[in-house]
């Protein structure tokens, strides 16, 4: 037996599979959602609690004011996601926005312009005239159907608070399910408030089971400011996610925040104590490969430095837009978080991102 020539086509087989792979191409795309906090245009709206976000308002919400938020704002949307995805969130939830206008306004600014960002919204009940959007790259997503879903409290004398948001597409070639949520606040306690975020949740469950009912398979993303941690009631049984990859493969929601918030990371900080309200949480389909499909990669908190106060009492904290009644040209009291998809290409794919 010739040792030398087996030893020799060895080597060409290796080399031979080392080349092949550094040619097979991988795509990589991001979801993100960020609250915007308090994003209302400066125009008084007489069926909207909005006074204070005017110009005569006790925030004294100024034209320059609101140009200078959205800028702001703009300066943290170019960069999420580009960690791994050179153009940047394909998806983006907000929350805390307060119509069309800002929107616009957000989707116009240089930073960002140049994805051709578009938006799907609804006015919705709240009180204050805040709702929930989905920002899409209409390269990436195409939206087949939207619409709202309302969130009745009347069993806790508070008739509806902000709808949900469902919008149903097309990412990069394969179906998408989105709910976008901006849950109760924990305004009275959070064991008192507790029962409405449950409501909440319990709207995006039965949204969920309808979905994976026509299709055990449907990739569905259920993402926002939830008010609660990913160990929450409303989160954890009630949604009934896990951070157990195997478990929601089998037909759970997959939670990857729940290792971050078991670290002591969060989105947000009150008394020194750090909460993770603002979560991405996935079906089970995502965690499978699938050729020509995406599946889950990986997530991050997006607390960049600038995003950050640098000294006094809350160093450390989100630097947010107001102290107080004080314009502080921050940017939220929320860091945003994000979420990675990744496939492999077998050919060059139409879209480079």
């Amino acid at each position: 037996m010739n040792y030398r020539y087996i030893t020799c086509l060895i080597l060409f087989l290796v080399l031979s599979l080392h080349i092949n792979a550094q040619k097979k191409k991988v795509q990589i795309t991001a979801i993100a959602f960020y609250n915007l906090e308090n994003f209302f245009d400066p125009e008084d709206d007489p069926n909207k609690a909005d006074e204070d976000f005017t110009p005569d308002g006790s925030h004294q919400y100024t034209e320059a004011v609101f140009q200078q938020k959205a800028h702001n704002l703009a300066t943290v949307l170019e960069q999420l996601g580009t960690e791994y995805a050179a153009n940047g969130a394909s998806l983006i939830g907000v929350a805390e926005v307060e119509d069309d206008r800002a929107l616009k306004l957000l989707v116009s600014q240089p930073e960002i312009k140049k994805r051709h960002y578009r938006f799907v919204r609804f006015d919705g009940p709240d009180n204050r005239g805040i709702n929930v959007a989905l920002l899409y790259n209409p390269a990436h997503f195409k939206i087949l159907q939207a619409q709202p879903l309302a969130v009745n409290l009347q069993f806790a004398g508070a008739g509806h608070t902000r709808d949900v948001l469902l919008v149903h597409g097309i990412l990069l070639g394969d179906s998408v399910y989105v709910l976008v949520n901006h849950w109760p606040s924990r305004s009275g306690g959070e064991a008192a408030s507790a029962p409405k975020r449950a409501a909440a949740a319990e709207v995006n469950k039965q949204a969920t089971e309808q979905i994976l009912s026509n299709n055990p398979k449907a990739k569905i993303v259920i993402m926002g400011d939830l008010n609660d941690d990913p160990v929450s009631p409303s989160v954890a049984k009630v949604l009934g996610t896990t951070g157990n990859v195997q478990k929601a493969k089998s037909g759970g929601l997959y939670n990857p925040w729940l290792k971050y918030y078991q670290k002591g990371l969060g989105t947000l900080c009150y008394d020194d104590k750090w909460n993770l309200f603002d979560q991405i949480i996935i079906s089970g389909a995502w965690l499978s490969a699938q050729n020509g499909h995406w599946q889950y990669y990986t997530s991050s908190i997006f607390d960049k430095d600038f995003l950050k106060t640098t000294f006094g009492k809350y160093r450390g904290y989100p630097h947010r837009s107001y102290s107080g009644n004080k314009w502080i040209n921050g940017y939220s009291d929320h860091f945003p978080t994000v979420i990675y998809l990744i496939k492999d290409a077998v050919q060059q794919p139409e879209t480079e991102y």
